[in-house]
This record gives structure tokens, C-alpha cells and sequence, in this order.
């Protein structure tokens, strides 16, 4: 029997640890947080982190907290209130660029709010859906296949090896070993082949972080009018104060989307500060031009 390099059993069998097997291969989405480790090691040359980071240790508990629900919906509600606050704080400055009242302010930014709020909450529920409803027909196929064609299907994957730069015989050895295990074989051709990975979101959880995010947020531009249905406010503060709340809160989400880009927090905040500035300058510019009409 030929042995098998140690890269492609490392690549193919389960890492033990705490008596369970965690298998190493395609489950990229799994080992984020451990690949963040790795990366600040590698940034500060720290050798003993980085080994830490690819022990078998590091490698199996990545796995076991991965599809945590604290993390899986942050990107819908990151950008669900995003889209919320700078729609609304749009609304709200086109009716003070046409020098209309409060009173117009709260009717158009509200009704923007939760229509809006919920058109964004459907697109994520039906968009998360058909994701789901397409891999799953694609892994149904793929079983089917496997089971049906298996020849076939080990034939089409040495093909992709070879072309990702194994040698033939690796790639033999690599479905040989994949194919040991239907499940292990199912997911790598649904990765390697397809380039699909399972989404496990659901999507009326999905919809909901997006429609609340998006209502919270959006109502930031809003807070100070809505004050003013209680309290006594000038009217040349209102408008003001809406813009220096929407600043903050909108280099706040900006900010926030390192947790999914992994990119510089200051920078991620003021991009969104300048995106969000653009759309309302623009909206008050059409509000201001079209002050007169229907007067």
C-alpha cells in the first residue's frame, strides 16, 4: 500500500480532539477567527502565536464555534441599518431642503421608515430562501450523482485537482481518500466543483435582524422631530441636530462593518460618513430647487 503524504491526510482526516472528529476540509467558513489569530501573528511575526493558532487544538475548537447565532446575522443587521439611516436621513433632508414643516418631516420619514423597512426585511428573507433552496437542489443533484455516476464524479474531481496544480497521482490519492466518506465527498464536491458553501442563516431570522436594524437606525435622523411632538424645539436646531446624530450614527455602522470585512474601523466609518453625506446632499439640493412647487 502506497503511503499518502502527510499535507494530504492533513487536508482529509478528522483532527481529533476531546474524543470527536473535526474534519479540516471544506468548511473554509469555519475557521475565521482562527485565521484572524494567524494573521495578527504573522503581522507581528510572533512565532509562538502563530504556532498556537495551527495547533490541533486551535484547528478543532474553530470548528466548534463555528455558525455561533451571536455572529451569523451581523452583516444583515450591520447593513440593514446602513440602508435604513441613510434612506431616512435622505427623506428628511430633502423636506428641510424644500423649507417644509416638522410635521412633513415625521410623515414622509416614518412612512419611508417602515415601508422601506419592511421591502428590505422580504428582499433578505426571499434573497436568504432562494440561496438556501438552490444549494439544496445542487446537493441533491450531487448525491444523486454520486450515487448513480460515482466513476463519473471521482473522474471530474482528480480533473479539478489537476488543474488547481496537483500531480495526477495526488489528485488520485485525494479523492481516494474523499471518497471514503460520503458526506466529506458530497461537501468537497459541492465546494471544489460548484464553489458553494451552505448558508446557515435562516431566513426569517435574516429578515428580521435586517427590518429591525433598519427601524432603529433609520430612526436616528427622526429622534429630534419626534422630540418635538413633546418638547418645544426651534425649527432652525431641528435640522442641525438630525445631521450631527446621522453623522454619528452613521460612522457607528461604518465602523461596525469590520466585523465582517476585517478592514480599518476609522476608514470603514468615514466612508460611510462621506456616502451618507453625498445622498442627503443631494436629496436637500432637489428638495431646495423644487421648494416652490405645488405652493
Amino acid at each position: 500500500m502506497v503511503e499518502q503524504p502527510a499535507y494530504l491526510l492533513a487536508l482529509c482526516r478528522p483532527v481529533q480532539y476531546n474524543g470527536q472528529n473535526h474534519y479540516s476540509a471544506g468548511d473554509e467558513m469555519s475557521i475565521n477567527k482562527r485565521i484572524d489569530q494567524a494573521r495578527d501573528a504573522y503581522q507581528k511575526r510572533d512565532l509562538k502565536a502563530s504556532e498556537k493558532a495551527h495547533s490541533r487544538k486551535a484547528i478543532a475548537e474553530a470548528r466548534e464555534r463555528h455558525g455561533a447565532t451571536s455572529h451569523q446575522y451581523i452583516g444583515d443587521m450591520v447593513y440593514g441599518g446602513l440602508d435604513g439611516i441613510i434612506t431616512t436621513f435622505a427623506v428628511v433632508s430633502g423636506v428641510a431642503g424644500a423649507s417644509l414643516g416638522s410635521g412633513i418631516v415625521l410623515i414622509l420619514g416614518l412612512a419611508n421608515l417602515f415601508a422601506d423597512g419592511l421591502s428590505m426585511a422580504t428582499g433578505a428573507y426571499l434573497s436568504s430562501k432562494s440561496e438556501r433552496e438552490y444549494y439544496d437542489r445542487e446537493r441533491e443533484r450531487e448525491l444523486w450523482e454520486i450515487e448513480h455516476f460515482p466513476e463519473g464524479e471521482r473522474l471530474e474531481m482528480v480533473e479539478i485537482y489537476q488543474e488547481k496544480g496537483y500531480s495526477a497521482e495526488d489528485a488520485q490519492t485525494l479523492i481516494d481518500i474523499h471518497s471514503e466518506h460520503e458526506d466529506l465527498w458530497l461537501e468537497e464536491m459541492m465546494v471544489q466543483e460548484l464553489g458553494m458553501l451552505p448558508d446557515e442563516r435562516k431566513p426569517i431570522l435574516s429578515a428580521a435582524a435586517t427590518l429591525v436594524a433598519f427601524i432603529i437606525a433609520g430612526a436616528v435622523p427622526l429622534l429630534v422631530y419626534l422630540l418635538g411632538l413633546v418638547v418645544t424645539i426651534p425649527t432652525d436646531l431641528a435640522f442641525p441636530t438630525a445631521i450631527g446624530l446621522s453623522g454619528l450614527a452613521m460612522f457607528g455602522l461604518g465602523a461596525a462593518k469590520v466585523f465582517i470585512t476585517e478592514r480599518n474601523w476609522l476608514r470603514g466609518g468615514l466612508e460611510m460618513l462621506v456616502v451618507g453625506g453625498l445622498a442627503a446632499s443631494v436629496a436637500y439640493i432637489v428638495g431646495y430647487l423644487l421648494r416652490g412647487l405645488g405652493a
